[in-house]
This record gives structure tokens, sequence and C-alpha cells, in this order.
């Protein structure tokens, strides 16, 4: 098996970069709303990492099942088959509309939901309106992630990164001005932030809804005409998608019982874990570009008929994403303070302050430790996902969570008194032992015998 190609380096940074750029923006819009609250408020800034990642939580599902689009693009431009492309996308904007109901209806329930939780009254009352706001228009952000799937699974990533960084763009002056109430907006803190993203996912799926509805694609991938239900493609879309959605929605709710159950802890425990949680999205969210990227080229490849080119992708890009995660150790571990001290109140009691910075640093460590498992996670996951092999996927995240994650931390926590870097020594486990199912899997090659499109309706 060959574990080098330099000439697929340059293929990786072509597919990948704009991805990794495009979520890295995605990043920013994210990492400067934490900023923004965290200098309006620290309850505002403690309540929203709870409620926006409770939101994502529910919507990491419709997102994983709509988003494995890209794959079925990818293997049908691999398979140099045209007509299934169009055929696709519109199974996925029929499951998103589908999810975007469900979210709505969702937003009703978030009175009782983070009275369940039991956070401080204070804190519960503005993750409320924060999760429900985010609830509410999450369907856009679901349709803006499957349109940008026809850009994707054909390889055309700099598009995908140019519309998200308008998103971005958009966003990052409107979420100031309308937390804060300056430039004649009305003052509304935490309010206003969500008010803001969802605005943002709004103008980017509108974006992509006029780039990608032109005669020109109609003509070339049947994007309007292929707009009837097909339900052979249909299921075949949610044979494979729903276990990486599911399997998404598990990643993702193994980090929100981490950050609920640390909220548990107390009100400085859960601002320092949104903080470091918030910091270690520097590497998470480009990861996932990472990941898109891989799932494209293994797709592309396995659609072809080359498995052998779709395992040089997979190395290739974890080569490359392993550099970049070495840098962010660099920074994590020598320079932790500065990171820290962007997310807190300039007026800050200094005892409070010291507090959170000591709590910070330890936990920026724990962040350095796991990073090189949690990338070769997402990596190969993503290769898997692209050859088809969601279902393996989604059993051994089900696995990991419960015994490594869930069953240790609400024991110790609840039943032993164990504290923050218990919850913490946990995570990093958990992240470890998912890394050996992920990578032996791979590497014992049982995806390349995988085949998506001829059992989903190829035309």
């Amino acid at each position: 098996m060959t574990f080098f190609s330099p000439g697929k380096y340059k293929e990786v940074l072509k597919i990948s970069l704009p991805l990794v750029l495009s979520m890295g923006a995605t990043t920013v819009m994210e990492f400067t709303d934490r900023i923004f609250l965290g200098r309006y408020s620290l309850d505002a800034l403690a309540a929203s990492m709870p409620a926006g990642i409770t939101s994502f939580l529910f919507t990491s599902f419709f997102i994983g099942t709509a988003g494995y689009v890209n794959v079925f693009i990818a293997q049908y431009v691999g398979a140099k088959d045209n007509k299934g492309v169009g055929a696709s996308l519109w199974q996925g904007i029929y499951f998103s509309i589908f999810g975007a109901v469900l979210m709505a209806l969702l937003g009703l329930t978030a009175v009782r939901l983070f009275a369940f939780i039991g956070h401080a009254p204070e804190i519960q009352k503005l993750e409320v309106i924060y999760f429900r706001i985010l609830c509410f228009g999450t369907g856009a952000s679901i349709l803006g992630t499957t349109l940008s799937c026809f850009y994707s699974g054909r390889g055309l990533t700099k598009n995908v990164m140019l519309v998200h960084i308008i998103g971005t763009l958009f966003n990052i002056p409107l979420d100031y001005a309308i937390i804060n109430g300056v430039w004649g907006f009305p003052e509304l803190g935490i309010q206003g932030a969500a008010i803001a993203t969802v605005l943002s996912w709004i103008l980017i799926t509108f974006i992509f809804i006029i780039l990608i509805f032109n005669k020109k694609y109609n003509l070339q991938f049947r994007v309007w005409d292929a707009r009837q239900f097909n339900p052979e493609l249909f299921r075949g879309l949610m044979k494979f998608g729903i276990p990486g959605g599911v399997q998404f929605f598990l990643d993702i709710l193994a980090f929100t019982f981490f950050i609920l159950i640390v909220g548990r802890l107390g009100k400085q425990e859960l601002a320092v874990t949104n903080i470091v949680m918030s910091i270690n999205a520097l590497s998470y969210m480009p990861m996932f570009g990472f990941s898109m990227g891989v799932s494209t080229l293994v797709g592309q490849a396995m659609g072809g008929g080359k498995p052998n080119s779709a395992v040089l992708a997979a190395n290739s890009t974890a080569h490359i994403a392993l550099s970049y995660v070495f840098v962010l150790v660099l920074l994590f571990v020598f320079f932790p303070i500065p990171l820290i001290k962007m997310f807190l109140p300039t007026d800050m009691a200094p005892a409070d302050l010291k507090a959170i910075i000591d709590m910070g640093i330890i936990l920026l460590r724990f962040v350095a430790a796991y990073l090189f498992f949690d990338s070769i996670n997402i990596i190969y996951m993503g290769a898997l996902k692209g050859a088809g092999d969601s279902m393996f996927i989604m059993w051994s995240m089900s696995l990991a969570s419960v015994f490594f994650l869930f069953i240790p931390v609400w024991v110790g926590i609840t039943n032993f008194g164990m504290g923050l870097y218990f919850s913490w020594t946990c995570i990093t486990i958990y992240l470890l032992m998912l890394c050996l199912m992920i990578f032996i899997r791979f590497y014992k090659g049982k995806w390349k015998t995988i085949q998506i499109i001829e059992k989903s309706s190829r035309s």
C-alpha cells in the first residue's frame, strides 16, 4: 500500500484548501461571536455555547444526512454520469425542507429543554432566547449545506469558499452592531447574536440558489429538470446518508453532553470550558473542511473504480492536516494566555480573571494532547464516508461515546464528585479510542468493496 505520493498533495490542496478556508470563515464568524458576547456579558458567553451546541446537535443529523449529497455527486462525477448530479441535489433539497420543519418545531420546546438541563436561572433565560432563534432559522443552514454539495462534489470548492466568506463578512459587523446597539441598531445582546447568525445563513443559501439554478447547469446537470422526487435515489441517499447523519449527531452529542455536564460544576467552569472549546474550533472546523475534501476525492475515485487513488488521497490529506495541527499545538502550549483573554471582559475582577486563565491554560494542554487523535478521526472518517462506509462510522462512534465518554463522565461527576480535569481526561481517552477504531478500519480496506450509485438509481 502506498503511503506517500508528492503529486497527490497538489490535488488535495486544490480541492480541500478552499473548503478549509470556507470552514475557517465559519470559525471566524463563531469565534468573533463568542468574543463580542464575552465582552458584552459573561452570562451571555456562558449561555451561548450550551444553547448553540444544543441547537447544532439536532441540526447536525440533518446536515450530516443532507451533506451526503456531496458523496453521491462526487461518485456520479467520477463515473462520468452527469444525469445523476441534479437528481441527487434535489433529493437533498427535499430532505432539507423536512429538516427545517422539524427544527422549527423543536424551537418551541426551548423552555422545557433548558429547564431540564438545569443551569442557573439567569443562564437558562439567555439559553432559551439563543436556542429558539437558531432553531427557527437553521433550515437555511441545512439547505445551504445541501446546495454547496453541487460544487464541492464536483471539486469546484472555490465557489463554496467565496460564498461562505461573503456570509462571514456580512455577519461580523452585523453581529457587533446588534449585540452592542451601535450604528443605529438596537442593543439586543445574545438575541442579536442569534439573529445575525440566521441572517448570514439565509444570505449564503440565497447566493447558492442564484448561482446554481440557471440554464447552463440545467443543460449540463439537469438541476431544474430533475426536480421530481425520485424514490429509489432518495432511498439510496437515506441508506448511506442517515448513518452519516447519526454519526455527525453522535459526534456533536458527545461534546454537547460534555458541555452540559460541565455546566453542573459551576458557572466559572462552564465559562472557561466554553472559551477553550471556542479556541478548539480553530482546529475542528478547518479539519472538517479537509474531511469534506477527502470525501470528494475518495468519492470521485470510487465512482471511477480507482480505490488506490482513494487511499493516496486520504493519506495525503492526513499529512497536510496534521502539519496544520502541529502549528496549533505549539500555539496552544506556548501562547495560551492571549487566546483566553480575547474572550474575557476588560473590567473583570482580578481574582476571577486569574482563576479562569489558570484553568484555561490547563484545558488548552488537554486540547493540544488530543488534537492529533481528533484530526486523524476526522480525516479518515471523511475518507470512509466518501466510499460509503458510513454504517461502520456510526457504530464505532456509538460504542466509543457510550463507553469512553458518557458513562465515565456521568458516573465520575454525579457519583464520585470528580471535577473539571477528570472530565477533560475522559474526552481525551474517548478521542484516542475512536482514533484507533477508525484508523484500523481504513487500513483493513473493506470499504473498497462498497458501491453506492449502482444501488441508488444510477441513470
